[in-house]
């Protein structure tokens, strides 16, 4: 291999978020002269959002517009992606860059609901889109999935020889123990497909990470290209926003060599768990609440919302009377962590929409506030303070069906049998309570059922805000 070229991560889910996060860390290490790792980054499925022409047409670079809570912008180029692969059905040049022996990591942005897990970590089988791309796989070709894209990259990394080396697969999506189950979901996959014998390899050649990534990125507007004109000189279709802050924190287990993030700010850890608990409960499932809440309220952005009182106590009560009890002891100041967040979500200069924000809930209900739920239920501790998030996501459910709420709710894990199971129940709380996919071993439980009933009494009036 020639040492001149550079180590590559070959991403997958070439979004705002990765070209804001992901990208950004490894221009730090560009801009301090440390140019031994180059990302390509390519989609897995068409996107009608898809800048791949405008970043290849512009040499893959492009702006990174970034905001602070008092709405300081500043800009900068971010040069790190070295490629950019256009999306073909069949993924073969995305396959191929997988393969390729300089490739030492995959990682990957495909949102929580693109993994397919149920509240135990394993494989949602009922997913015809699953079951579709278990069928691609079995029949050698990259599917739609995450899993059946990594299964071909496996394949022909193991067909390469021993020459290709090994891998490291990087999830960076708001996933509990994001490396863990995607490990667990991809094993289970490969077995589901026939392929015994790459699950194997894989477990030989490839190791998953946990980590934990923060950024609020909002979608980019008009607004944004006229801002880096005007700003820049450069006229960028591609470019990208984001809040000032950012954070990375990443379990230390790489297969096949790294960049060095910890110089640019990541911290690189033994165990990302304590962080990643006090991220996905204070600022995921805050985030999500704010989100339901402002829609049943008629707002459009984020900072309108968590400004209104009622939301704001919300929030504030379900993380200090919450979920405070649930991460003690822990390295994290949870309460300058607590403050932080809100003053995040309160800034106007990131303008981030709730629309953007309800996407995939069925996927984040589980994933960010049914653990401190269940948390408490075992040790015998009230449920006031976090029961009014399910009851909230429930109202804007019916009231979103029913044509009352304006919001372009999309959903990849919602289905026609969900609606019928619990909207069109004569008791919807007791329905929404018995989904097990939301749930799991709690559904059906007498006293969740109670306290989502009382807490749904609780925010009934703003679920009847607005007309």
């Amino acid at each position: 291999m020639d040492t001149t070229t550079p180590l590559r991560i070959l991403h997958l889910g070439l979004g705002a978020f990765h070209r804001a996060h992901q990208a950004a860390y490894l221009q730090d290490l560009h801009d301090a002269g440390d140019r031994r790792w180059t990302i390509v980054a390519g989609n897995i499925r068409p996107d009608p959002a898809d800048v791949s022409e405008a970043l290849r047409a512009q040499g893959c670079a492009y702006t990174l517009e970034t905001v602070t809570p008092d709405g300081e912008r500043a800009y900068r180029r971010i040069g790190a992606i070295g490629a950019v692969v256009p999306f073909v059905p069949g993924l073969a040049p995305l396959v191929t860059q997988g393969a390729d022996p300089v490739t030492r990591i995959v990682s990957f942005t495909v949102t929580e609901a693109g993994y397919f897990l149920d509240t135990r970590g394993e494989l949602d089988l009922s997913s015809q889109e699953l079951r579709a791309s278990l069928e691609d796989t079995r029949r050698g070709r990259a599917g739609a999935t995450i899993y059946s894209v990594l299964a071909a990259i496996l394949r022909a990394r193991r067909g390469a020889g021993a020459g290709a080396g090994a891998l490291t697969l990087l999830c960076c999506d708001n996933l509990r123990h994001n490396g863990e189950r995607v490990h667990q979901g991809l094993a289970a996959f490969l077995v589901q497909a026939g392929e015994a014998e790459l699950a194997a390899w894989m477990e030989e050649n490839a190791s998953f990470p946990n980590a934990m990534v923060d950024r609020i990125t909002p979608r980019a507007t008009p607004e944004l290209r006229q801002r880096v004109l005007a700003a820049t000189g450069r006229d960028d279709p591609a470019a990208v926003m984001s809040e000032s802050y950012i954070e990375w924190v990443i379990e230390d287990d790489f297969r096949n060599g790294r960049p060095c993030w910890e110089q640019a700010g990541a911290r690189l850890v033994a165990s990302v768990t304590p962080y990643e608990e006090a991220k996905i409960r204070i600022l995921n499932a805050s985030h999500s609440c704010i989100a339901w809440a402002g829609a049943l309220l008629g707002y459009h952005s984020i900072h309108e919302a968590i400004r209104d009182p009622r939301i704001a106590a919300l929030v504030r009560d379900y993380v200090t009377n919450a979920v405070f009890d649930c991460l003690r002891p822990s390295p994290v100041d949870l309460e300058a962590y607590r403050d932080a967040v809100i003053a995040r979500f309160s800034s106007d200069a990131v303008r981030d929409t709730v629309e953007r924000v309800l996407a995939d809930s069925l996927a984040k209900l589980p994933g960010f506030i049914v653990p401190t739920i269940r948390e408490r239920m075992a040790r015998g501790l009230a449920l006031d303070a976090v029961t009014p998030l399910p009851a909230l996501y429930l109202a804007f459910l019916w009231r979103w069906r029913e044509g009352l709420v304006q919001a372009d709710y999309r959903d990849a894990a919602f289905e026609p049998g969900f609606e019928k199971r619990v909207l069109g129940s004569s008791d919807q709380v007791a329905a929404f309570c018995a989904e097990p996919a939301i749930w799991g071993d709690l559904a059906g439980s007498a006293i969740l059922t109670a306290a989502v009933r009382t807490a749904h009494l609780r925010i009934l009036p703003l679920a009847q805000a607005v007309s």
